[in-house]
C-alpha cells in the first residue's frame, strides 16, 4: 500500500531518513560516519 505523503515535514523525513540514507552508496557512507560518531543510533 502506498502511504501519500503531502505535508513538507512528513516529506522531507521520508527523503532524508534512515532507510532512505541506505540506499545509495552516499547514504550507506553517512550513516556509517554518524554510527562511528554516535554508537549506534
Amino acid at each position: 500500500m502506498k502511504i501519500n505523503t503531502r505535508s513538507s515535514k512528513t516529506k522531507h523525513a521520508k527523503k532524508t531518513g534512515y532507510r532512505t540514507r541506505q540506499r545509495t552508496k552516499g547514504g550507506r557512507k553517512v550513516n556509517r560516519r554518524q554510527r562511528a560518531r554516535h554508537g549506534s543510533f
